[in-house]
């Protein structure tokens, strides 16, 4: 179990996502090799909003677990998803032998109706998973956001609705993207007195462009930064040198965090395996 891993040693995972298009698979298998070269402890793999590539994410979640010989925790959500749908693709990642997810709302599909979204099965990714936990075998992570979720009112009830996926049974939490180490501190410190005891993966994004970071904060709601602002004033029009800053950034973040007794490290690898291998050598395991 990966529970019990993150008792044991410093871990290191990465994030990967399923192409669009189907000819972008062959791709796709090169990628987790390389990624599967630098012995990551688990990968998980995304899929889109509403579940619509679920079935790509359990092939990419099987070649992981199968092949590669590496545990994969595979994200499901529920925004879009009825139980039945939950349960087609449970059976589908048993059958392949993935026995982690990662239980996530998700976000709203563009299609989906008011109508739809107030008459959803799920209202909360907690929910999902007391549901998960009751028909299925599966080992189950959650999400946290080390500045809150956007939509929670405020970082108490965000920590609360952690807490209630601790309690429906997530044992241990990968978080949000953020590029202020302090703000994760903070957070640690506040989620420990919520009783919150699950291991916490620190989520970590290097970011190598310019056009990259308005993307990003649009998608993850993190602030911003002096330090990185600086960066990107700085190497924004040269390709070259802001991927190398943004690395150079992101190993900084990733030393700082060992240094503070942060060891259980995610990388959100842009399905870039160079990326990833900079920042893995770097880090301490």
């Amino acid at each position: 179990m990966l529970k019990n891993m993150f008792e044991n040693k410093p871990t290191l995972s990465f994030e990967v996502f399923p192409p669009k298009k189907e000819g972008d698979f062959e791709a796709a298998y090169q990628v987790l090799d390389d990624l599967g070269s630098l012995s990551p402890d688990f990968i998980s793999v995304t899929y889109g909003a509403g579940g619509s590539r679920a079935g790509k994410t359990v092939e990419l979640a099987s070649y992981i677990q199968n092949r590669l010989g590496i545990d994969a925790v595979a994200h499901m959500t529920c925004v879009g998803n009825r139980r039945e749908d939950l349960l087609k693709v449970a059976r589908a990642l048993e059958e392949n032998h993935v026995n982690h997810v990662l239980a996530l709302r998700g976000d709203r599909p563009k299609d989906m109706t008011d109508e739809q979204f107030a008459s959803r099965d799920f209202a909360h990714a907690s929910d999902m998973m007391e549901f998960l936990g009751t028909h299925t075998p599966l080992q189950m992570a959650g999400a946290c956001y080390p500045e809150k979720h956007f939509e929670s009112f405020s970082m108490e009830s965000d920590l609360n609705n952690l807490k209630k996926k601790q309690e429906a049974g997530a044992q241990f939490f990968i978080s949000q993207l953020f590029f202020d180490n302090d703000y994760y501190y903070t957070f640690l410190e506040k989620a420990a007195r919520k009783g919150i005891h699950a291991p916490i993966c620190a989520g970590i994004m290097p970011i190598t462009s310019a056009r990259q970071i308005s993307t990003t904060i649009t998608l993850s709601g993190s602030s911003i930064p002096k330090a990185l602002s600086d960066v990107i004033a700085s190497y924004g029009d040269s390709p070259e040198d802001m991927r190398k800053a943004g690395i150079d950034y992101a190993i900084r973040q990733v030393r700082d965090l060992q240094e503070n007794g942060v060891n259980h490290l995610h990388i959100y690898t842009m399905n870039k395996p160079s990326t990833a291998r900079e920042i893995a050598a770097a880090v301490a395991r």
